[in-house]
């Protein structure tokens, strides 16, 4: 577990995860987490090998996947992988049939998979597949997965954990548009859907994140140095709102940027061009 540092303590507050009511309340359950192979879904299924519960682990990396199976299975949960890569339509098929298939269906849907793309839009040009990528896999993918496995849901009374980003509740920012758009529809969609499925006895879940500490920003040398999250930390939150049920996560701060985002839109929108441009001759400088 990564050790915060003095401003992670006072940014993220620990959380208090009570493992026996966790046992007692995902007893017996199926738990489906994807993008399981690493990062936080990989540490959720850790924190959960002590838990009587059978998890299916979905990731594109299936040697990974074969790794964390045989750790967990030394304890007590039972566990079922699935290589897929979930903007393949192919793969989510085989995904649906295979969930379709189980017995008692699934109790609890973990939303972790996702791809973060960091491009201005001047390189972005000719990268029209960026968008299309990133859709794919942060919206239409946990869309047509949840549109298949809401019947089972409502039968188990279950709930759905949607791994989130602070982003899509602030402004915009430059050079994350196909990232932020992507989370942003699928965060919209599932407040959209929330109070149907709450209606229907499905609980839901949203956890804001500001940045994680995860192989998926490791590209991206600036962040060596901001305050992250620990992988083991989200996960732990995760766990939690499985008996909690509660219905939204965010760090306490977050409220100060929402307000920011609100009163200085229109200050951010005309300083920003002016930062842009100025970084951009800096660079030709170069």
């Amino acid at each position: 577990m990564h050790e915060y540092n003095l401003l992670e303590r006072l940014l993220f507050f620990p959380t208090n995860l009570n493992k026996e009511k966790l046992g007692r309340t995902i007893e017996g359950k199926t738990i489906l987490i994807t993008g399981a192979s690493s990062g936080i879904g990989e540490q959720v299924a850790y924190l959960l090998a002590e838990m009587n519960v059978h998890l299916i682990l979905v990731a594109r990396r299936e040697g990974k996947l074969e790794t964390i199976k045989n750790e967990i299975e030394k304890k007590v949960a039972k566990v079922s992988i699935l290589r897929a890569d979930l903007r393949n339509a192919e793969d989510i098929e085989r995904l649906l049939t295979f969930i379709q298939q189980l017995p008692k269906g699934v109790d609890i849907v973990v939303s972790n998979a996702g791809i973060s793309i960091n491009r201005s839009i001047q390189h972005s040009l000719h990268r029209y597949h960026d968008f299309t990528r990133t859709m794919a896999i942060n919206y239409f993918a946990p869309v047509q997965l949840l549109l298949s496995v809401i019947p089972l849901l409502e039968k188990n009374k279950g709930q759905i954990i949607n791994i989130s980003t602070v982003n899509t509740l602030l402004l915009p920012i430059p050079h994350w548009a196909a990232y932020q758009a992507s989370k942003t529809a699928f965060d919209t969609w599932l407040r959209s859907a929330a109070p149907e499925l709450n209606g229907m006895g499905i609980e839901t879940t949203t956890l804001y994140l500001p940045l994680v500490r995860t192989p998926m920003i490791a590209p991206t040398v600036a962040y060596e140095k901001i305050p992250a999250m620990c992988p083991n930390h989200v996960a732990q939150i995760i766990c939690k709102s499985m008996y909690t049920k509660r219905k939204i996560y965010r760090p306490w701060w977050l409220i100060f940027g929402q307000w920011a985002s609100l009163l200085f839109r229109g200050i951010w929108e005309s300083v920003m061009p002016m930062v842009l441009r100025k970084r951009g001759k800096g660079n030709d400088d170069n």
